[in-house]
């Protein structure tokens, strides 16, 4: 088992693509007869903070007292929903800002973000934030890392990091990584690691899947550095991620002592 210092307050630093994730519920009645498409009335629109942003979010809540810093790009990305109110059912999604330029730069400032964090956290979106390059050296250089990633991977990428998160879907598109600091995340089956399940204890309706991945990032890596126990961490982490997608739209979950 690894063997971390712990501290009173844990130095958090995420990395990776932040967004705006905005919720626009409406009221869908009919459709328009130019088009089979619905006509809606905005009722409410609710805005959080998404990707990495909803992981340092996520984070912040369950160690409030954790010191955090983050890493991401200088352009704003904003990804709209549009949902039926009654149903909870998302009907358009509109992403803006996607197509930006600049990307994570060494120095510094990022260099000393990286060797003063008790916990590294990379989000990356495959958005152009981050290199393969980038990713092996964070790893590289971190105490305690965990990634989750949208791009195509392979063992070389992720063999320095302590754990990688991936869905099932992520899981089956990645057929040929063998290491094992491997969390597959299973939806309302739980979460495989080293070929073990770890099953969702009572799991709740799920409403709304929205930062789920995220949540069980922030809770897993969290718990593993209060406690240096995989299982038990995997376990919190399932509960936490019930706990979201039973809420509409980005939840965050609770803090516990």
């Amino acid at each position: 088992m690894l063997n971390y210092k712990k501290q009173e307050k844990m130095k958090v630093l995420v990395i990776g693509e932040t967004c705006v994730d905005k919720f626009v519920y409406c009221d869908a009645k009919r459709l328009s007869p130019e088009a089979p498409v619905p006509v809606v009335n905005p009722i409410k629109s609710l805005q959080n903070p998404g990707m990495a942003g909803n992981t340092f979010a996520n984070v912040k809540a369950l160690a409030p007292d954790a010191t955090m810093a983050s890493i991401t790009q200088k352009q704003k990305i904003t990804k709209t929903r549009y949902v039926e109110e009654k149903s909870n059912h998302m009907f358009l999604r509109v992403d803006e800002g996607e197509k930006f330029e600049g990307r994570f730069t060494w120095g510094p400032f990022a260099d000393s973000s990286i060797a003063e964090a008790d916990i590294v956290i990379v989000s990356d979106y495959n958005k152009g934030f981050l290199s393969n390059a980038d990713l092996k050296e964070i790893a590289r250089k971190s105490k305690l890392s965990i990634i989750d990633s949208k791009r195509k991977l392979t063992n070389d990428i992720i063999e320095g990091f302590t754990f990688v998160k991936l869905n099932e879907s992520e899981r089956n598109n990645n057929p040929d990584l063998t290491t094992d600091n491997i969390i597959t995340t299973l939806g309302k089956k739980g979460a495989e690691y080293q070929n073990i399940l770890f099953e969702s204890p009572n799991p709740l309706d799920t409403i709304d899947v929205s930062g789920a991945g995220d949540t069980f990032v922030a809770s897993f890596i969290v718990k593993y550095y209060q406690l240096q126990d995989v299982r038990s961490a995997i376990k919190f982490a399932n509960r936490k991620s019930s706990e979201v997608v039973s809420q509409r739209g980005v939840a965050i979950p609770t803090y516990e002592e």
